[in-house]
């Protein structure tokens, strides 16, 4: 009986979504007439255009609509070129802007309004646009899976680090700001069809409160594109003729290896990207001799486990319709991740010779991606080829079945080496409802790789829910001990033994738990939620040898004024196989039980000054262990951001293991002179790591997406401090559309 009354629940709540379409819709008409991208709203044809008004609270509470002292209205017209968006945004200022830096990360808890696409109208991959008071742009792709608002473990499905051409103006009023937007059709993958899915997405900074057109439930986030509204078009929009952009580039570096004791480098080098539609849906990305040394420096962290770190992919490159091919697998275990592919372990630059990648729709239900790259030859590093073919073919609304083929082989001497290649195929069916609440989803998969036989399996399963109280999740997966992704992550599938110095492979199953209960308190004008929760992770051997068992209690509180309060009790019992140091002396092979808590306090993030402080303590393994952790930001509205990241593990082990004290430093300043020119300097003091880097980099985009970039990179031994190596690096790409 409750099996038949959650099903029928489960209907009736995917009936709701789908009437959405239904209730929600906004005509778009074709213009003649010029705009004029200025903010200024002055245009004859806002007159006349309808309007999307009568917007929804979507957090903190998603049961009203929108006052009426700050709604918004959106307008929307088109020509044979662009999509023309108009807003007008109610509410007086001052308003917040983090940041005039575009794409930046603390983007939406300033003044915002954004438009999410869903183009082919399927729910699962679509794009936003978004921008502030201060004409600041951010723009994203979004899959079909972005999840509980708030989460924070695995992947939101939102990928920020994608960037295209499109264009914005906003100016600010006594009581309003406007917005004027024209995104060319050349940067959309549509279909030939009237209706497309589409939302409006604001944020409030005055009441601390997020709307949206399409009436979007609290706990999701407001560019889910289950709960999408119809943007109908007066006819279908044609294909972009002409669609191709051509971005070559051209550097002068210099490179000094102090440790090596090499001459200096000096290196000129030019090569190109080009980005080809092949249909209106389907695009086709070049590359020859790519450089990314432009690309943000990844942020160091201090890690504590066994295990590696996962750090994100932030090459342009790698960044459309990605989740084609790495949405498989149960993060952090994935078969695909695009930085094998020119990276080395500690994220040194494999030089690239040339690459191909396709993706995009091949109709409204089917998904493709093709892609192969080749590195290369080198005489202490062979040159490899990967590549890979993936699809996600659409059923039952939401759901997919999706599948993949990944191939490294080695290329050397201008052949490919016949003995020296790992292959890895899968599939895998993920359904998830209509409204987005209920998932499951299983695969199985094996790879192949020369001289090993068997046992090379992975699968997976699992099954959530995420409803406006309560948000249930479980996985169970699993490798054999030949298991092999050379193209993949799977982190726990290497033991690494500290006195060998080597690492071996163990296959194991993974189960991972979480269960929480969230309050909306309707009386309480100062809270917008409290909630309990707790998750467990379990890790063991296909014998089912204990590897890791975590078990986490959690409570947390978010203000009204967006500050938030994380109180957490673990514990944890691990098995080491093999002998694994933290300090000098290696802990040795056995089993350790271990508790410890903390808390995580976050201020409200739309003051001036805000700051982060958390503190850990408790056991560790065979002794103890105390964290410190703080992060302290000045907004010197709009032009400056000044960060302070510190931490400090100070881990006490008996006799004769020692102690050791682990410190990572950050400091970071963001000058912004305009939102086209910036200067960012990261300095990064890791003594775990021992490494002190500095990393500044100069960018001024002198058109959408032409850009010329000064950066400087240095650095330098923590223990026995002196320099390690140093590069300078004068960098200027054009986006050409021919």
């Amino acid at each position: 009986m409750t099996g038949l009354l959650l099903f029928l629940l489960s209907t009736a709540e995917a009936q709701e979504t789908r009437n959405l379409q239904a209730s929600y819709q906004l005509s778009i008409q074709s213009t003649t007439l010029p705009i004029t991208i200025d903010g200024e709203l002055d245009e004859s044809v806002w007159e006349t255009a309808e309007v999307a008004t009568d917007f929804w609270m979507s957090f903190p509470v998603d049961d009203r609509r929108v006052a009426k002292e700050i709604q918004t209205e959106v307008r929307m017209t088109y020509d044979e070129n662009n999509i023309y968006v108009a807003a007008k945004c109610y509410g007086g200022g001052p308003y917040i802007i983090q940041s005039l830096k575009r794409d930046n990360m603390e983007f939406w808890n300033g003044d915002a309004f954004a438009v999410v696409f869903d183009p082919v109208n399927e729910k699962t991959s679509g794009v936003y646009f978004g921008t502030n008071p201060a004409s600041v742009q951010t723009d994203a792709l979004v899959s079909g899976q972005t999840g509980r608002r708030g989460n924070t473990s695995g992947s939101s499905g939102i990928n920020n680090a994608w960037d295209n051409k499109w264009y914005c103006k906003s100016k600010s009023y006594t009581d309003h700001w406007t917005v004027e937007m024209a995104i060319p059709f050349k940067t959309l993958r549509y279909g030939e069809k009237d209706r497309w899915g589409i939302n409006f997405v604001r944020s409030d900074t005055r009441t601390n409160s997020y709307h949206t057109w399409s009436p979007v439930p609290v706990q999701f986030r407001g560019v889910d594109l289950g709960y999408t509204g119809a943007l109908k078009w007066d006819q279908a929009p044609a294909i972009a003729k002409g669609n191709v952009a051509v971005i070559p580039y051209a550097l002068a570096s210099t490179f000094k290896d102090h440790e090596l004791e090499l001459p200096g480098e000096n290196e000129v080098r030019v090569g190109a990207d080009a980005k080809i539609a092949v249909t209106s849906s389907l695009n086709l990305d070049l590359t020859i001799n790519p450089d990314f040394s432009q690309v943000e420096v990844d942020e160091q962290v201090t890690n504590l486990t066994t295990v590696n770190i996962r750090f994100p992919e932030k090459r342009l490159f790698f960044l459309e319709n990605n989740d084609v091919f790495e949405d498989f697998g149960i993060p952090p275990m994935r078969p695909f991740f695009s930085r094998r592919i020119g990276l080395d372990e500690d994220g040194n630059t494999i030089p690239i010779l040339m690459g191909a990648r396709l993706s995009g729709n091949l109709n409204k239900d089917l998904r493709i991606g093709a892609m192969t790259m080749q590195t290369k030859d080198q005489p202490e590093l062979p040159g490899e080829n990967y590549s890979s073919l993936t699809f996600q073919q659409r059923i039952f609304g939401r759901s997919v079945v999706k599948g993949f083929f990944h191939n490294r082989q080695q290329f050397h001497d201008g052949e490919f080496v016949a003995d020296d290649y790992n292959r890895v195929t899968a599939l895998e069916f993920d359904y998830r409802s209509i409204d987005g609440k209920w998932r499951t989803f299983a695969g199985y998969g094996k790879s192949f790789t020369n001289d090993v036989e068997g046992d090379n399996y992975f699968y997976n399963v699992a099954s959530g829910y995420d409803g406006r109280h309560i948000s249930a999740y479980s996985n169970l997966a699993g490798v054999g001990n030949n298991y092999i992704a050379d193209m993949g992550f799977i982190p726990r599938s290497y033991h690494y033994d500290a006195v060998r110095d080597t690492s071996y492979r163990i296959g194991f199953h993974h189960w991972f738990t979480r269960l929480a209960y969230t309050f909306y308190p309707a009386k309480h004008p100062k809270v917008n939620t409290h909630e309990i929760g707790f998750r467990n992770i379990l890790d063991m051997t296909k014998g089912v040898q204990l590897i890791n068992n975590q078990f986490e209690l959690n409570y947390s509180i978010r203000w009204q004024n967006t500050s938030t309060l994380m109180v957490m009790l673990t514990n944890q019992k691990s098995h080491l196989f093999y002998p694994f140091a933290f300090t000098e002396i290696p802990l040795p092979i056995d089993d350790y039980s271990y508790t410890f808590g903390g808390f995580e306090f976050q201020s409200d993030q739309r003051s001036m000054l805000s700051y982060l402080l958390g503190v850990e303590a408790g056991e560790f393994y065979n002794g103890k262990r105390t964290q410190f952790s703080s992060t302290l930001k000045l907004r010197i509205q709009p032009w400056g951001n000044f960060g302070l990241t510190f931490v400090q593990n100070e881990l006490r082990l008996p006799e004769p293991f020692g102690h050791e004290s682990l410190t990572l430093l950050g400091p970071k300043v963001e000058l912004n002179f305009s939102t086209d020119l910036s200067w960012t300097t990261f300095i990064q003091y890791n003594t775990q790591d021992d490494n002190f880097n500095i990393n500044s980099r100069f960018q001024w985009r002198f058109q959408p997406l032409s850009e010329i970039f000064l950066v400087y990179t240095d650095n330098y031994a923590v223990e026995l401090w002196g320099p390690k190596n140093r590069a300078l690096v004068l960098k200027m790409n054009y986006w050409l559309n021919v």
